[in-house]
């Protein structure tokens, strides 16, 4: 009588057919298995190249370049810490020249403000929307200055889910309650009283101690009477 063979046997046996199945998977398949590999090892090296010898050396220069074009933002020279001067480039020239980098990134957010304080406000949107940061301040500052812009374009529906998008991207007590109250200010515009009143009523339960929600009380207030009107 053939002797039976136990679970673990069983077990052992299942594994050596599943390797041998992938032996014999490699073998057939060698050479696109190593060809696959050879790209995945091009890849990684191309990535790595590019990063070592053109893009750090290239975040260097462009923070060396930008400095004039901040100094220009922060003294209201817009034309100038947009377009530079003669020895040092302005905001649109770092995004050209220095693709790819942080400085180049954040120029985005730069130009794409200095065009909304111009009053061009769908061309501030284009660089806006272009701007990519990593930044739990600037990243939600960015989104909030979309929904200025929509707010100036008589787009009140586009400017609420900005305000909305900026206050929950990174909360904190500082941009969260500020876009929220300009959410809940663009909902009474509009006449949804509703989502204003949930909207104010966040930010006095969510940010107490805000700027935004010492007189909180009076816009809920105002808001629920406007309702019942």
């Amino acid at each position: 009588m053939a002797k039976k063979k136990t679970k673990t046997e069983e077990n052992i046996q299942a594994v050596e057919e599943a390797l041998g199945k992938t032996e014999q998977f490699i073998e057939d398949n060698q050479k696109p298995i190593l060809w696959v590999i050879g790209l995945i090892v091009v890849i990684v090296m191309a990535y790595f190249g590019f990063e070592r010898f053109y893009l750090v050396p290239k975040e260097k220069s462009a923070q060396e370049e930008v400095f004039k074009a901040e100094m220009y933002f922060e003294q209201d020279s817009l034309d100038l810490a947009l377009n530079g001067d003669a020895e040092y480039p302005g905001f649109l020239d770092i995004i050209d020249n220095y693709k790819f980098t942080k400085t180049a990134e954040l120029a985005h957010y730069y130009a794409g403000i200095i065009y909304m304080k111009k009053g061009d406000y769908e061309t501030a949107i284009d660089y806006l929307e272009n701007f990519d940061p990593d930044d739990e301040i600037i990243e939600p500052m960015a989104l909030g200055a979309i929904g200025d812009c929509y707010m100036q374009l008589n787009n009140p529906e586009a400017a609420v889910k900005y305000y909305l998008e900026a206050a929950e991207e990174t909360e904190n007590e500082f941009t969260s309650p500020l876009f929220l109250m300009k959410a809940g200010w663009t909902y009474e515009t509009l006449k949804d009283y509703a989502n204003a009143i949930k909207v104010y009523k966040r930010i006095k339960e969510n940010f107490p101690k805000s700027n935004e929600a010492r007189d909180m009380d009076k816009y809920i207030a105002r808001a629920e009477g406007y309702a019942k009107s």
